[in-house]
């Protein structure tokens, strides 16, 4: 698969990265397994987690694929967690979902933006996917006046500086991207932010003269707007628009992990 260094870094990753926040819904372990490997065999060298995503079980499946191969990289995430913690078994995970649509808190994710909650979920992560360091490292969803800024700074510099993590940025939508933006904020490293064909949210970068970084959305909100193109087409244009970053897709089909390289190489 093609690669791009993302703007602003030395990050060199494949042009899309796989998301990991649905791979919970295909089903088995064997099975969820066999779509990682098989995205990795298709030319993905980035993937995307988060502590929240399958309540633990994606960085986890992640760790048994991956582990610490250095031809693959990550980013995972920090400031929004699952109810019960991230160490459940699937049936519990099951059971949970299950019974949070009669009663919404059991399944309720848990926000806490402290330094020490951080700290703690950046080493379990590390666990978790085991490996030594996290590339990427991003604040999930966060809004800046809740934050403690020289805090959250101070204690990401000591992280790179031990080198657990490589960088750190802001994983959100790009309606609270702008505060960060207008204050030139440091934790305004690496972006990972909702884009679109249509409304082109993700703008809001080059108008604080940023390149648009890791990006994501595009066929869900083509989809959700019935929007007729074909994902190809989407995907086509989406790489028109963020043409030096890199973009997150996500499927829970085998046989669609081909697509991407082929849809790259339409564009050479």
């Amino acid at each position: 698969m093609i690669k791009t260094t993302i703007p602003g870094t030395t990050l060199v990753v494949s042009r899309f990265i796989l998301g990991t926040a649905s791979l919970f819904n295909v089903g088995t372990r064997k099975t969820r397994h066999r779509i990682l490997h098989a995205a990795v065999d298709n030319g993905f060298t980035h993937f995307d987690t988060a502590p929240y995503y399958g309540f633990g079980m994606a960085e986890r499946d992640l760790g048994a694929v991956i582990g610490n191969d250095p031809k693959i990289t990550v980013t995972t995430k920090v400031g929004i967690y699952p109810p019960g913690g991230e160490q459940q078994s699937a049936i519990k995970i099951v059971l949970r979902k299950a019974a949070g649509r009669l009663f919404p808190k059991l399944s309720r994710a848990i926000i806490d933006f402290s330094v020490s909650r951080a700290q703690r979920s950046l080493y379990a992560s590390l666990q978790r996917l085991k490996r030594d360091q996290i590339e990427v490292f991003m604040l999930h969803e966060p809004d800046l006046i809740l934050l403690n800024s020289d805090e959250w700074l101070k204690w990401l510099e000591t992280e790179v500086t031990s080198g657990k993590v490589g960088r750190f940025g802001l994983a959100l939508e790009a309606n609270k991207l702008e505060p960060f933006l207008q204050q030139k904020h440091a934790l305004v490293g690496v972006v990972q932010t909702t884009d679109s064909l249509d409304k082109k949210e993700a703008d809001i970068l080059l108008r604080y003269n940023k390149a648009l970084q890791i990006t994501y959305g595009y066929v869900s909100a083509a989809q959700s707007r019935e929007i007729d193109l074909s994902v190809v087409t989407i995907l086509q244009h989406a790489l028109q628009r963020n043409k030096n970053g890199a973009i997150i897709v996500s499927t829970t089909k085998l046989e669609r992990l081909g697509q991407y390289q082929r849809i790259l190489e339409t564009l050479r």
